[in-house]
């Protein structure tokens, strides 16, 4: 997966190299730098460590030679490093391949790597009034559970799991609550589920496994542990109502490689960001609080409440991140609110009661990145955003930089109290073709707290400052656009007192997700 180049147009991922069937001769060389990338970022190796079967990300030097290639799987598959694929086979305490019905039972789980329940050969199994509990002090974790569901406590492969008036358990490594994997489904309703180690996430999909859930009471406790968990392969989540609370470090309410959608529940990171979205996948907020508290890290340029970003880990495919909530309250406790970098994303806001932490920086970020852990190549890693606001109050400064693309629409009664502030920290400092256009729809408050400079500005607003009076509207050689005695000059390209709004992101709604309980918990 080369990194090296010049992406099409600012923000864009770099291709991916497509080998089919050909091979592809890369030089590498002892200036070449190698890297291993697990679970933990970016670690020093050496080219003698590659193996045939490894997978490799490679960023190219301008002669074509390997300037640095970071294994992002293989390696002995130590160190958290993907396998290749699904296990061939899995232990567990009880394996269900036929239908059944399991009442008032008790089931542990000891051993290593191992799951409780495991639903296999399309069996249709109901678990009611159970009590589940994995424990175990030597399982690996690492990728075979977060991919595939290797000692998850319920894990369905290949059939349907429905587990009701339930208590969930686990302190293994990897231990997951509720795993659905591959053609398997788990349906969940007024169940606890708790966990407690790394990697264990609370209810899990991955591999285009499908999980519906009602009213559960979820808390996990490691690092790296979702309360609701998605990773490679993504999958479906549908959840309403209910309480999710990640405790852990690197742990956020929802970690997202899938495409989730969530209704008036209750979604709590107390040591980290609400939300991670990769790559291709998407998250639905309906009338949800959602708060996070992310703690500082020496690896990150900067904190932030929900992410929408592209690791280069290959956890998720590249493409566009969306983010949507409509009606709920979105807190956050430290950091700014948005952040996206190193991917192309939609957001969009709809009547959300936002409340930002007391040292936030900025409302929206949309730039590159200099974070330690790799997210894309210097300088070509920006973002590329659609920003929409709904009947939506927003409150803080939004960021871009020259190899970022922003679209910000406001719409429907909507105002932004803040600046928009380039900032090129992120750059070579060179420039770029990226630009942040701001479009104000009529009925439209844009209250500006400071200096601002942005790419094209179409507005049927107002655009005044603090003390309400309209600030003063420039191009870049000075010309006064639009006179104002405000004490701030908002510096565009383009100036427009009109604001063609047909381009902004289109709502979805809760209907479209929302599935029937199913008569096994009726």
């Amino acid at each position: 997966m080369p990194d090296g180049g010049t992406p099409k147009q600012p923000g864009e991922m770099p291709s991916m190299l497509e080998l089919t069937g050909e091979e592809q001769e890369i030089a590498l060389s002892k200036d070449t730098i190698v890297k291993s990338q697990g679970m933990g970022g970016s670690e020093a190796s050496a080219i003698s460590d590659i193996s045939e079967g490894d997978t490799v990300r490679v960023t190219l030097a301008e002669d074509g030679s390997a300037a640095e290639v970071t294994v992002i799987s293989g390696m002995g598959g130590g160190g958290g490093m993907a396998p290749s694929s699904q296990p061939d086979s899995y232990k567990s305490v009880k394996e269900y391949k036929e239908d059944s019905t399991v009442e008032r039972e008790e089931i542990a789980s000891r051993e290593k790597d191992e799951n409780a329940i495991l639903i296999t050969g399309g069996a249709n199994v109901e678990l009611k009034d159970v009590e589940v509990s994995r424990a175990s002090d030597n399982s690996t974790g690492g990728d075979n559970s977060s991919f595939y569901g290797v000692g998850a406590a319920v894990l369905a492969t290949d059939g349907n799991a429905y587990i009701s008036d339930s208590t969930v358990s686990t302190d293994a490594a990897g231990g997951a609550g509720l795993f659905a994997y591959g053609s398997g489904t788990v349906y969940a309703a007024d169940t606890v589920i708790t966990t407690q180690q790394d990697a264990a996430g609370g209810i899990h999909a991955a591999g285009a496994g499908t999980l519906y859930a009602w009213d559960l009471q979820v808390e996990t406790n490691g690092g790296s542990a979702a309360a609701i968990r998605s990773d490679r392969g993504g999958g479906t989540m549908v959840v309403d109502g209910g309480s999710y609370i990640s405790n852990g470090v690197g742990s956020p309410a929802v970690y997202s490689t899938a495409d989730i959608a969530v209704n008036n529940a209750e979604l709590t990171a107390n040591a980290s960001e609400a939300v991670c979205i990769e790559g291709l996948n998407s998250l639905h907020l309906y009338n949800t609080t959602l708060t996070g508290t992310m703690g500082d890290n020496e690896q990150n340029d900067c904190a932030w409440n929900v992410i929408l970003y592209q690791s280069m880990s290959g956890d998720s495919e590249i493409g566009n991140s969306t983010f949507e909530m409509q009606g709920g309250v979105l807190k956050a406790n430290h950091g700014g609110m948005f952040y996206t970098t190193n991917t192309e994303s939609t957001i969009l806001l709809s009547g959300v009661e936002i409340q930002n932490a007391s040292d936030s920086t900025f409302f929206l970020r949309c730039t590159g990145n200099q974070n330690k852990r790799g997210w894309g190549t210097a300088n070509s890693n920006g973002a590329d955003c659609l920003f929409t606001a709904d009947h939506q109050v927003m409150e803080g400064d939004i960021v871009w930089d020259s190899i970022s693309q922003l679209d910000f629409y406001m719409k429907e009664d909507s105002s932004l109290t803040g600046a928009v502030v380039q900032d090129e920290s992120c750059t070579d400092g060179t420039g770029g073709d990226g630009y942040c256009n701001l479009y104000i729809g009529k009925g439209c408050t844009w209250t500006v707290t400071g200096d601002s400079v942005l790419g094209s500005l179409s507005s049927e607003g107002v655009i005044v400052d603090e003390a309400g009076n309209a600030v003063t509207i420039k191009n870049e050689s000075g010309e006064v656009l639009a006179e104002g005695s405000g004490a701030y000059t908002v510096t565009v390209e383009n100036y427009s007192s009109s604001a063609d709004l047909s381009g902004a992101a289109k709502a979805t709604g809760w209907e479209g997700y929302q599935a029937e309980r199913p008569s096994q918990f009726v």
